[in-house]
């Protein structure tokens, strides 16, 4: 299955943003960032690539200063694979 993650620099704004897209009625969940990603340690927002547009509008409009950028992440076969989207 395929998710965006909103990959952020900040713990507090990741949380900030997971409350504002969840009372927005975007279906989403706070999670580690993967280390696939090579970001380091912080908190990704991941997303349903169904809801995923709708999202990065939100996410957009709010310009965290700490947020690092969108990406795709795939598990397939007990891997995880994350690429950079926009």
């Amino acid at each position: 299955m395929t998710y965006m993650l909103a990959v952020f620099r900040s713990r507090s704004q990741a949380i900030d943003c997971n409350r504002k897209l969840a009372c927005a009625g975007i279906r989403c969940a706070l999670v580690n960032t993967p280390k696939e990603a090579h970001i380091g340690c912080g908190l990704s927002i991941k997303v349903d690539m169904q809801q995923a547009e709708r999202a990065k509008k939100l996410i957009d409009a709010a310009r965290y200063a700490n947020f690092y950028g969108f990406m795709s992440m795939t598990n397939a076969g007990g891997q995880t694979y994350i690429s950079t989207m926009r």
